[in-house]
């Protein structure tokens, strides 16, 4: 008995005579495909899908009889056919893509430390102050905001800045523009992806030629160099200097380097004289006479950031990372403890970030030191943003030499000697902290103490933890009787003036006794 023509297979045909390979998962392949033959025969629904000629396949009833309906029939053993192309199509689409997000990341990784990076979620504690400029926006990640705040009339220095760095480059606006551009197309494969991806050519090359000759003219004004910059430019750093040092000094408000190289080629700016300007900017106290800055030419900045960071941090002098071996080791310590114990801290001669360390010295004590810091709000942002940088262009600190988390360690050391107000004053006292204007006490306590929210990272940190664990293994006996000596010196100190009392009076009376026998 034929069916009349265009009615659907019943729902109830020999499913068990059917079977299938597991579904196949591929990215953006709607889940369901895996239940389709089920779908497809046991709900009696048609569905279209890709076949291995692109094409559709297309599920129809046809005129059958009852025998056909048990029996495999030629459309079966197509669709058979058919589902398998479409699994092993979907498993090649599925390789490609992964082969090509792997690349993808692949390249991220290989170009991380001269990526522009966005503020890590780890330091995301940290208020606004501290990831968003206030004056000036470099680069696409807060170009936007200049259509809505005070950073919108800074673009109008910017193209002053730019005819001043053409006109006094003595090159032509087409060869400094085209050298940007030629630049600037590597440069916006170094930029967020998810930023880039709304921004066009159109926007972006004319951004990063304004924004480079602004930077380059403020390198300029931090320079002997300055002197021969055009007046109103000149001022207006002069006026907003505090405020630029805080904005050009932001992870997020970075411009790649060789943008910035290419500007430079045509408007020359000593390096040497701009690092020495900057050199010492978390310190008050100036060194003179000291020996000028030799530039390291195997180093290649990411950005101006990274510049400064890296010649503020200097060279590590430890050729060998200590292996010690212990039960437990602290992974901080107060400045009481280190009191107790006989660990004194102590002032780093150097002002390089990278020197921090346990030297021995006496019978009874140890000396830790560190570079000295001067802080106020821009220093604190500027430390902040270099523990950043670290952050996002370190992936392994254990592997990582010295200098790639020194300042990250800096911080930590300074934020578990920090737990109350006193040990400000003492940090003052010992002057690791200087200078008379910044911070008071209790805004200085809570920088460090939020500073206690950084991942336990860096080489330097692991280095004075193992040095200080070391000097508690060594000196049990020496640590105790110091530890008795500090913690009752109130009471050594009392009874030894009363002694000193005790003697006058006898040394008094026995003087009397002698005259009396005279």
């Amino acid at each position: 008995m034929e069916l009349p023509a265009a009615t659907w297979v019943p729902c109830n045909f020999q499913m068990d005579n059917w079977t299938m390979e597991p579904p196949v998962w591929a990215p953006a392949f709607p889940v369901e495909y895996q239940y389709a033959a089920t779908e497809i025969f046991g709900n009696c629904l048609q569905i279209s899908g890709p076949s291995s000629s692109g094409g559709h396949l297309l599920v129809e009833s046809a005129q059958a009889t009852h025998n056909e309906l048990i029996e495999p029939t030629e459309a079966h053993d197509q669709f058979e056919v058919n589902l398998i192309n479409m699994e092993a199509q979907i498993h090649d689409n599925t390789i490609c893509e992964f082969e090509e997000t792997t690349q993808e990341f692949q390249v991220d990784m290989d170009t991380m430390k001269m990526k522009i990076h966005r503020y890590p979620a780890s330091l995301r504690g940290f208020d606004e102050y501290s990831s968003v400029p206030r004056m000036v926006a470099m680069g696409p990640y807060h170009h936007g905001q200049v259509l809505q705040d005070q950073l919108k009339k800074v673009e109008k220095v910017k193209y002053v800045a730019a005819y001043h760095c053409v006109i006094e480059s003595g090159h032509s606006l087409q060869e400094v523009y085209d050298a940007v551009v030629s630049a600037a197309h590597v440069a916006r494969h170094l930029y967020d992806n998810d930023v880039m991806a709304g921004i066009g050519d159109d926007d972006f090359l004319p951004m990063m030629f304004y924004d480079a000759c602004f930077l380059v003219q403020y390198m300029l004004w931090c320079t002997p160099s300055a002197s021969e910059m055009e007046g109103s430019l000149r001022s207006f750093f002069d006026l907003n200097r505090k405020v630029l040092r805080h904005d050009l000094m932001l992870l997020e408000n970075q411009l790649p380097w060789l943008v910035v190289e290419a500007v430079m080629r045509f408007r020359h700016v000593e390096l040497v004289d701009f690092i020495a300007d900057w050199r010492y900017y978390l310190q008050d106290r100036k060194i003179l006479g000291e020996k000028p800055i030799v530039l390291d030419d195997s180093y290649e900045p990411p950005h101006l950031l990274g510049l400064l960071r890296f010649y503020m941090v200097g060279r590590s002098n430890t050729n060998v990372h200590t292996r010690d071996k212990f039960d437990s080791i602290s992974v901080s310590v107060s400045a009481i403890e280190l009191a107790e114990i006989g660990i004194k801290l102590t002032v780093k001669e150097t002002r390089e970030l990278i020197h921090m360390g346990i030297s021995r010295k006496g019978i009874l004590s140890a000396e830790l030191s560190l570079a000295p810091l001067s802080l106020d709000d821009e220093r604190a942002s500027f430390l902040i943003n270099m523990a950043a940088l670290e952050l996002c262009t370190t992936s392994n600190f254990q592997e990582a030499g010295d200098e790639d988390s020194a300042v990250c360690s800096y911080l930590l050391l300074l934020s578990m000697l920090v737990h109350r107000e006193e040990d400000v004053q003492e940090l003052r006292t010992k002057h690791l902290l200087q200078g008379g204007a910044g911070l008071i006490n209790k805004e200085a306590l809570g920088f460090f103490t939020s500073l206690q929210s950084l991942p336990l990272r860096g080489l330097c940190y692991g280095r004075v933890m193992v040095e200080i664990e070391r000097y508690k293994m060594e000196r049990r006996m020496r640590i105790m009787v110091h530890t008795f000596l500090y913690r009752n010196k109130g009471t050594i100190l009392a009874a030894i003036s009363v002694i000193g009392v005790l003697v006058s009076i006898l040394g008094t009376l026995m003087s009397l006794k002698s005259k009396s026998k005279i």
